[in-house]
């Protein structure tokens, strides 16, 4: 029978996508990175630890576990070179991949190609939870103004030229002026820069974007209660994320605290 290895760094969605295994009787394995992945996801589950960089010992421990099938999800935090202290695999890729290694896109996507070459089928994490993926339109009650439409489609343009850059999917707009732009920080960072620009008047609008290159198995955006906390303590309007190709975590919990905080939540598409 075949067996799921959800590869899990941090945040929600490792965690709904092993209560989606358990719902469909589904067999899997879950192989965490120390110092990334959550201690408690580990609880009660089959499970293995590495660390980032030691591919051979990943593909390993996974093959040891009868995994033929593999998902990416959760954020990874980029370490530096001397906190990863990658194995001679590892090094190889980086070797191959020259200054593109530095784009998250492209490391992934030879990540990717390793586990392919060891036999593994990689899906994305919708493949296995088809309800994550974000759909078209306003999900709450609360509608984005003229002006909120304005900075989101700005905020579209800026997105798409960082990810065709392989720089960021996130971009923070408001009354036409980008006031952040996610890097290696991640969108809740982000945020947290946002607070000490954020202007007078309407607020801005988080945008969250797929890059136009993605290979849509892995590491598409993905917003949950915890952006829309942010977006709200950033004093932000509404977050507007691509329909069809980012991830909505805890969709009715999201959509109740966007209603209930006075920010729309919208699925664009590009």
């Amino acid at each position: 029978m075949s067996r799921l290895g959800i590869i899990a760094g941090s945040g929600g969605l490792p965690r709904r996508l092993i209560e989606a295994c358990r719902r469909d009787g589904r067999e899997f394995f879950v192989l965490g990175f120390r110092g990334q992945t959550e201690d408690g996801l580990m609880s009660g589950v089959p499970h293995g630890w590495t660390k980032l960089g030691a591919t051979n010992a990943a593909i390993e421990i996974l093959k040891q576990n009868n995994v033929d099938t593999l998902v990416m999800a959760g954020a990874i935090r980029r370490p530096s070179l001397r906190e990863m202290r990658p194995d001679l695999r590892t090094l190889k890729v980086f070797a191959r991949l020259g200054a593109a290694a530095f784009g998250d896109d492209a490391l992934l996507r030879a990540v990717v190609d390793e586990l392919e070459k060891e036999g593994f089928s990689i899906v994305g994490a919708h493949d296995i939870e088809p309800a994550l993926i974000t759909t078209t339109g306003v999900l709450g009650r609360i509608q984005p103004g003229e002006q909120n439409c304005i900075d989101r489609d700005f905020g579209i343009k800026v997105t798409k030229t960082l990810g065709a850059l392989d720089v960021g999917q996130a971009a923070v707009v408001q009354q036409g002026i980008v006031i952040g732009i996610e890097a290696v920080e991640g969108t809740d960072n982000l945020l947290a820069r946002c607070r000490k620009h954020r202007r007078q008047g309407i607020g801005g609008v988080l945008v969250k974007s797929c890059k136009p290159q993605q290979d849509r198995r892995i590491d598409l955006p993905a917003i949950g209660l915890r952006t829309v906390r942010r977006a709200y303590e950033a004093g932000l309007s509404g977050i507007a994320v691509e329909a069809g190709a980012s991830i909505l975590l805890d969709r009715d919990e999201v959509i109740a605290a966007a209603d209930s905080l006075g920010l729309f939540i919208e699925g664009f598409t590009a």
